[in-house]
Order: structure tokens, then C-alpha cells, then sequence
């Protein structure tokens, strides 16, 4: 499987997980707990690196606001 190609599809995703994987290993030298957020920083690394892949937004607020507001609005 030639490299190249995965790196540009999947570049994103694999730069997370790495990334997720050196912070994690910082938290999982203590315990149980940390295991469990060891797992959690890895599932956000993906998640980011898979919206870089996907060329969406990292943090969609502007999205997120606007479907908050659309429907709920408190001050009728």
C-alpha cells in the first residue's frame, strides 16, 4: 500500500491520533483514570483529524449558535 496516498486521505486523522497518543501517554503513566482520559484525548485527536481531512471546520460555533438560536429563543 503505498504510503503517500494514505498520508493525503487520511493525513489529518493519523496527525491526531499521534498527537492524542503523546498526550496521552503523559497521562497514563498514574492509573485507571487516566486510561480513561487517555482514551478520550485519542477519540478528540481523530475526530479533529478527521474534520482536517474532511475540510471542515474545526470548531463550527458559528453552526452551532446559529442552530441554538433558530430554535430557542428565550426573550420572545
Amino acid at each position: 500500500m503505498p504510503w503517500r496516498e494514505i498520508w493525503e486521505s487520511h493525513g489529518g486523522r493519523i496527525a491526531g491520533v499521534v498527537f492524542g497518543l503523546i498526550l496521552g501517554i503523559i497521562y497514563l503513566i498514574s492509573g485507571f483514570w487516566d486510561m480513561l482520559f487517555f482514551a478520550l484525548v485519542v477519540f478528540i485527536g481523530y475526530t479533529l483529524g478527521g474534520r482536517k481531512d474532511a475540510q471542515a471546520p474545526l470548531f463550527p460555533w458559528r453552526e452551532l449558535l446559529e442552530r441554538l438560536s433558530t430554535r430557542w429563543r428565550p426573550f420572545k
